[in-house]
Parts: structure tokens; sequence; C-alpha cells
């Protein structure tokens, strides 16, 4: 089974175009404007075994907000089409991911009820290209347009790069375990039978 998606996002700000393949093996193809954001999203892909196409063209010229937050709407919305209905995944997953000085946990339930819990000081303003504070745009954005429960959290760290790159893969782990099938799950993890 390949659970693939197509979504493109145009708007006045950004024109996104992102191709997804969960049961891949961590090929990308990212061009989003942002260096940093693309070495992020490379790492989201290869730690996830996602395959992972993303072609972002954005309005840099303001700022990097609009340029990350719609790549997170469409990053949301292509994890929520390729999983579809749901039947037979393991719904929730987990990881404790270090990086050096950093220590990042993140949990997600694909409940379709959208949550985000996010626990993060960066002590930069910027990393690269991009604004730290565009991290937690990124991820709201993500849980939301996918219908995701997600907690991320810094257990520890001081060097943002650091900080932020252990969000992102520990994200990829989690996602992988969540959206991995799971044979004793016959219809839907929930006991109101629907996601």
């Amino acid at each position: 089974m390949t659970r693939t998606s197509v979504v493109n996002r145009r708007t006045k700000e950004t024109d996104i175009s992102i191709t997804l393949q969960l049961d891949g093996t961590g090929v990308s193809e990212i061009s989003t404007g942002i260096g940093f954001l693309d070495h992020m999203l490379e790492g989201f892909s290869r730690h996830g075994f996602f395959d992972l196409k993303c072609e972002v063209t954005g309005d840099l010229q303001v700022d990097g907000h609009h340029t990350v937050e719609d790549t997170g709407i469409v990053l949301g919305q292509a994890v929520a089409k390729a999983v579809g209905e749901k039947k037979g995944i393991r719904r929730y997953g987990y990881f404790v991911l270090p990086m050096d000085d950093a220590l990042v946990l993140c949990a997600i339930d694909l409940c379709g009820r959208p949550y985000l819990n996010f626990d993060a000081a960066f002590p930069t303003e910027r990393v690269g290209g991009l604004d730290t504070e565009l991290v937690r745009e990124f991820f709201y954005a993500v849980s939301y347009s996918a219908g995701m429960n997600l907690h991320l959290k810094v257990l520890d760290g001081h060097n943002a790069h650091h900080m932020i790159e252990a969000m992102f893969k520990a994200f990829a782990k989690a996602l992988d375990m969540a959206v991995g099938i799971e044979p004793r799950v016959r219809d839907v993890l929930s006991t109101k039978g629907t996601l």
C-alpha cells in the first residue's frame, strides 16, 4: 500500500505544491526560499522515511511569515490526505530526540481534533534565514490543517539550531509511528468507531 498525496495552494502571498508519500525511504526535493527551512524539511523527510517534494514561492520581500505558515498549512493538508480514513494506523506516536545539547519531546494523536502544545524558548531571534518565532507558527499550521493533537517540548538545550532541528526530527519520528500500520487494528483505533 502506497499512501501518497499531492496538495497545491496558491494565494496572493504564496504558491505552494507538496507531494508526500508516507511509505517512502526519506527522499526529498525541497525549495522554500528559506535555506534553514529547507534543511529542516529535509531532516523531517529523512528521519520520518517520508518521500517529500516541496516547492514554495513566497513573498520573502515582506518577510518569512507567509512562506513558513503556508508551508505548514499545506504539509498538514498533505498528511491528512495521505493518511485518508486512518484505517489500521497506530494513531498515536511519540519520540524523545537528543541532538547535542538539545533534548526534545514530541507526542502526536491523529484524532481529527487539532491542538498544539508548544513549549520552547529560543535564545536567538534567527537561525540562518528563519525567524525562530516562526517555528511555532509552522507547527501550529501543521497541527490545525492535519487535525492532529501535537505536543512539542524542548526539555533542554541552549543552541537554537540544535533545538529546532531536534523538534523537526522528533516530529518526524513521532509522525512515522502514528501513521504506521498496526495489524491488530481492523478499522480505526477509537471506541467511537471514527476518527
